[in-house]
């Protein structure tokens, strides 16, 4: 069973990074052929795909949000992280991490919890 766990801070100032992690267990990252995925939702809004770190180690962004994200990873500890630079209130959110199909694109079948991030001085 796998499990995926979001970590990092839930308040973070304006113009500042936010830094979030993605702990998983019960499966590797490097296993072909898995995403391992951002997703945020803002209030009231849908969910928004941020970008992946692919089993091989590639990343894929949203092109609305790739100028100021990177995603890496640790595979050693089996985890991977987000970074939004610039941040503003519009990147309020609850932010998720999840593992994707690599073959079916936009299809994720585990999903961490969730994690509320608020942007505010």
């Amino acid at each position: 069973q796998v499990q995926l766990v979001e970590s990092g801070p839930g308040l973070v100032k304006p113009s500042q990074t936010l830094s979030l992690t993605c702990t998983v267990s019960g499966g590797s990252i490097t296993t072909n052929y898995y995403y391992w995925s951002w997703i945020r939702q803002p209030p009231g809004k849908g969910l928004e795909w941020m970008g992946a770190i692919a089993y091989s180690g590639s990343t894929y962004y949203s092109p609305s949000l790739k100028s100021r994200t990177s995603i890496s990873r640790d595979t050693s500890k089996n985890q991977f992280t987000l970074q939004l630079s610039s941040v503003t209130p519009e990147d309020t959110a609850v932010y998720y991490c999840a593992r994707e199909l690599g073959v079916v694109a936009g299809t994720y079948d585990y999903w961490g919890q969730g994690t509320q991030v608020t942007v505010s001085s």
